[in-house]
């Protein structure tokens, strides 16, 4: 009888947890049992190891065979146990000193050639290992770069079954030739993607970002774009067709600052696991974009999808940005799932095969238009739509939604000379973001020492007791607040965009006027003055024109 063990890593979403690979060899009739809630790509793994042992050079044992999971109750998934599998049948064959796999996390997938095929996942599996105490541990070859990320592990990329068994058993390691002609793909990348998502799905584009400065006017949403970035303010854009409500959302991401090391992590984390991140970018650095279909369905954007629940496009959206365009064309279902890891910064997905909970803290962005047809409000659009389908257009964006929304912007159609206007372009993406990052950097020495980075994770009871603004500037919020034009959590968030407008303008505390623009945007009523990027101030009471982006009134007592 001959027994071995060995371990390897089952991903319950984005989370890893540590299994013990064991094999056992007993006298009877050749047969091959694997046991532990195995899915079916798993159960199929017992013909691929078979092949890939024999392939390598290695006898397989003619005996009855037991290869079992532990922990028995949690599901495991996927082709990455095969290694596992392989080198513990062999430890149990003695071709392997049993002793020598008891330390070792094998993660990776077998061919029946004997090739280690890389799988998704590799970065949290490893995180699990090393939460676990694991130091060693080994990948295919292609996904050494990620596992590699993690600090204090030793990382051992192979080839081939036979490279392994000849590392183990202190052999000479064989040279495995790469039989794929030059300029042509590797076709075992292909493990490390999701059929129909693409590769980079999520991410934004490395060769390009789309520039600030080719957005034409819309001054007041430009001001209130880089608000959404400094702070991480969630935005909604309301206008019509053309006004250029995507193209500014589409710029947003370009305004964030890169992600911070522990960001990279998680984001790089969750993207594995998806099958969305390129084999060539072990790490991702920037914020990702994610940007889904108006009629996408709760399971594809919260996350779900048969067996173990899959991310979700608020996950891939994790420290970066969700634009929903069209958002009065989603189904109101979809778009309140949303309100839960808006105020959380997770989500929690129950199904039957399990529970997962998966990071989504992102900073989303609405965009729609004010009616059906688009032209409701607007000069000589000739809007033909009745106001009971008016109604029930924006009722899709229910009021609970809308209350966890900071800036409410209306952006109108750009003037002709603002379109044609030559030698006085506008802001570019590299400008702006250069304030943006000096606010994050004022905003972070502020909360030095506590959980918190930016202005919009700061709990409303902290801005109200630990940092307060100055005195009376809270005149017209407080009225705001009896009146019923402002809920409780609306003047959080009041608090916290006039805390980032603050910071844009190099203020110490907001000012009356930092309030009554935060105030503005989020009630729909002009109030006085208000701060530019600059610190002056410009009046509102009776600028009623085309600005681009005056706050929006018909919705004010969504707030």
């Amino acid at each position: 009888m001959g027994f071995a063990r060995t371990c390897s890593v089952a991903l319950v979403g984005v989370e890893g947890v540590v299994v013990e690979v064991q094999a056992d060899l007993e006298p009877g009739v050749a047969a091959f049992t694997l046991v532990g809630l195995p899915d079916k790509s798993l159960v199929e793994s017992r013909d691929r190891v078979r092949a890939a042992v024999v392939n390598s050079g290695a006898e397989w044992p003619q005996k009855k065979l037991t290869v079992g999971l532990s922990p028995a109750s949690v599901p495991k998934s996927g082709s990455g146990f095969d290694l596992a599998v392989a080198c513990a049948v062999l430890g149990a064959a003695e071709r392997l000193d049993p002793r020598e796999l008891t330390d070792l996390m094998m993660i990776g997938e077998l061919g029946l050639d004997g090739r280690v095929r890389p799988v998704r996942g590799v970065l949290p599996a490893v995180l699990a290992a090393a939460d676990a105490g694991y130091r060693q541990v080994v990948v295919p070859e292609q996904t050494v770069a990620e596992a590699s990320l993690v600090p204090g592990v030793s990382v051992l990329g192979i080839r081939s079954l036979r490279q392994l068994i000849a590392v183990l058993a202190d052999e000479p390691v064989p040279d495995e030739e790469n039989p794929l002609e030059e300029g042509r793909p590797d076709p075992l990348l292909a493990g490390l993607t999701t059929p129909g998502t693409g590769v980079g799905a999520g991410l934004p584009p490395g060769d390009h970002t789309p520039d600030l400065a080719d957005v034409a006017g819309q001054h007041g949403a430009r001001r209130a774009l880089e608000v959404a970035a400094a702070g991480r303010h969630h935005i909604f854009f309301k206008g019509p067709p053309g006004a250029g409500k995507t193209m500014l959302a589409e710029r947003l991401p370009g305004l964030l600052p890169a992600l911070r090391p522990k960001e990279s992590l998680e984001v790089t984390a969750v993207h594995s696991v998806a099958g969305t991140l390129p084999p060539g970018q072990p790490l991702v650095h920037r914020p990702p974009y994610c940007a889904p279909h108006h009629s996408a369905t709760m399971a594809s954007l919260v996350g779900g999808g048969t067996g173990l629940p899959r991310p979700g496009a608020v996950s891939l959206a994790h420290h970066g940005v969700l634009f929903v365009d069209e958002a009065a064309e989603c189904s109101p279902r979809v778009l309140d799932a949303l309100r839960q890891p808006l105020e959380s910064g997770h989500v929690v997905v129950a199904r039957a095969a399990g529970m997962m909970r998966m990071p989504a803290r992102f900073l989303l962005a609405l965009a729609a238009n004010p009616c059906p047809c688009g032209r409701h409000g607007t000069t000589g659009g000739g809007c033909e739509c009745r106001p009971s389908s008016i109604r029930r257009y924006r009722a899709r964006l229910s009021g609970p939604l809308m209350d966890r929304v900071d800036l409410r912007i209306a952006v109108e159609p750009v003037a002709r000379s603002e379109l044609l206007a030559l030698g006085r372009g506008a802001e570019s993406t590299a400008d702006v973001a250069e304030r943006v990052r000096a606010a994050r950097e004022r905003a972070a020495a502020r909360y030095a020492g506590t959980p918190w980075h930016t202005n919009s994770e700061v709990p409303g009871h902290e801005l109200r007791t630990r940092w307060q603004v100055r005195p009376g500037a809270l005149a017209h919020a407080e009225r705001d607040l009896e009146c019923g034009l402002l809920t409780a959590r609306g003047l959080d968030r009041v608090l916290r965009v006039a805390w980032t407008a603050a910071d844009l303008a190099g203020r110490d505390r907001p000012t009356r006027e930092d309030v009554n623009w935060a105030l503005e945007l989020r009630t729909g009523v002009r109030r006085g003055t208000v701060a530019t990027a600059a610190g002056a101030q410009t009046p509102t009471a009776r600028t009623k024109g085309r600005t681009g982006g005056r706050a929006e009134v018909s919705d004010a007592r969504n707030g």
